[in-house]
């Protein structure tokens, strides 16, 4: 099952989507954001209390190997974990390096944000 996202331009947005998600049953396990910037994402995360691709979810061994990747290559590895193909991880990855935010939702078939 492919993951479901959406790309957000404004953390207000952003938040109101997340709380539709959880109002529609989507569980919290299954909710993730990506940016470029990392304090984005921490107060993002901070305050919709959505999760942040980990070790927990990557793995011990991707984890360190993306200790030595640049930061572009690190959310490009987290896509690909969480089941997105090579080329669209690049290509959500270009939407971030504009300073987008992006929600993903994974073990879902349907998704309205």
């Amino acid at each position: 099952m492919n993951p479901k996202f959406k790309i957000f331009h404004n953390d207000e947005h952003l938040s109101e989507s997340i709380d539709k998600l959880r109002n529609n049953g989507i569980r919290d396990d299954d909710i993730y954001i990506l940016a470029h910037d990392n304090d984005h994402v921490r107060r993002d995360r901070k305050e919709t209390d959505a999760n942040k691709i980990g070790v927990n979810v990557t793995g011990l061994g991707t984890a360190t190997k993306n200790v030595f990747k640049s930061k572009g290559d690190k959310l490009r590895s987290k896509m690909k974990e969480i089941g997105f193909e090579q080329s669209k991880a690049e290509q959500l990855e270009e939407e971030l390096d504009k300073g987008k935010t992006l929600l993903v939702v994974t073990n879902q078939d349907e998704v309205k944000f």
